[in-house]
């Protein structure tokens, strides 16, 4: 059965920026809205798949930097799920997210294979990742409105010592 997976080095710079995206979008959405959002889709637009790997629990180590630009260091290690499905016209879908939910791995995969075919991308990205997004950045937005309500300004003032 021929693939339809393309190498990084063959997809132009903005597919992958674009592919980045969605999938960072399903990766950090929870796994209750996620799930909420597949449940919204027509059955007759939800494709069959084959599990290339089923969801499956691991650690990867999570680095850091001091002040972000500093030596690199090991701060600890995460849980991951992941998976990868291939829907039937060879569409190859992958999935990383943080936790344990396998579901939420299983889900993610076979959106971004859906992402990727012409066919299924549509319904995937206007009932999925375009709803899911728009949360997604108006959490952030709050977020971010709240941390500011809380920024103290300091200066500086500057004296003489020899009293000018």
């Amino acid at each position: 059965m021929h693939e339809k997976f393309v190498e990084p080095q063959e997809q132009g710079s903005s597919d992958i920026a674009a592919r980045q995206a969605w999938m960072a979008v399903l990766a950090e959405t929870s796994s209750e809205k996620l799930k909420a959002a597949w449940n919204e889709i027509d059955v007759a637009d939800k494709p069959a798949v084959e599990n290339l790997r089923t969801p499956e629990r691991g650690l990867v180590m999570v680095r850091g930097r001091a002040a972000g630009i500093g030596e690199r260091f090991n701060l600890g290690e995460m849980t991951v799920t992941r998976s990868a499905v291939r829907m039937g016209d060879g569409t190859t879908g992958v999935a990383y997210v943080g936790g344990r939910d396998a579901d939420h791995a299983l889900i993610a995969a076979t959106v971004d294979a859906m992402m990727q075919s012409e066919t299924h991308r549509p319904s995937a990205e206007e009932a999925i990742v375009k709803p899911l997004e728009a949360d997604l950045n108006a959490v952030k937005t709050t977020s971010a409105q709240k941390t500011a309500a809380t920024k103290v300004n300091f200066f500086t003032m500057v004296r003489s010592r020899d009293g000018k």
